[in-house]
């Protein structure tokens, strides 16, 4: 027996308290009282979860709209979302996350930056030390008497990684 089969059942004898009950269950009334009016309607049924799904999905692209993106996508497999969003022509567009989300509910999403899955190139080192030379301007930053900059350079040795 379930426990929400149990509690409606305590509750619905004649000097039931339903207060009481929440509280040993450990229920809120309001949810007691779902149960109580749910049972009272559809019997031991009505005490199952129902679906959260809703009933309609006004939202939803088109059959037409998601036709139209998947022939453009196989003529021009490696284009992201937003070149093929400028080639469906006039009338309402789509926002390219729902381009996204329709290549991706069909399996063709192209995958950018970390989720691509490539792996970063592997970090080269020159052959010699002193060879090859990195350098990198950081900008600038005030000194703490306001009145003088720092403009911080640095150097690096490609093979050493000495900076």
């Amino acid at each position: 027996m379930s426990s929400r089969y149990e509690f409606v059942l305590l509750a619905e004898q004649p000097q039931a308290n339903v207060r009481e009950l929440c509280r040993r269950f450990e229920v809120s009334p309001m949810t007691a009282y779902k149960w109580i009016n749910r049972y009272r309607e559809l019997g031991e049924a009505g005490l199952q979860d129902k679906s959260r799904r809703p009933l309609s999905c006004p939202g939803s692209s088109s059959d037409t709209l998601e036709k139209a993106v998947l022939e453009l996508h196989d003529t021009y497999p490696a284009w992201g979302s937003r070149k093929l969003r400028s080639l469906l022509g006039e009338g309402v567009l789509p926002h390219h996350s729902t381009i996204d989300a329709i290549l991706r509910r069909h399996g063709r999403h192209l995958r950018y930056g970390a989720d691509s899955g490539d792996k970063a190139s592997s970090r080269f080192e020159h052959e010699a030390p002193n060879d090859l030379w990195q350098m990198d301007f950081k900008g600038h930053f005030p000194l703490f008497d306001q009145r003088h900059r720092c403009h911080p350079l640095t150097l690096l040795d490609d093979h050493s990684r000495f900076a």
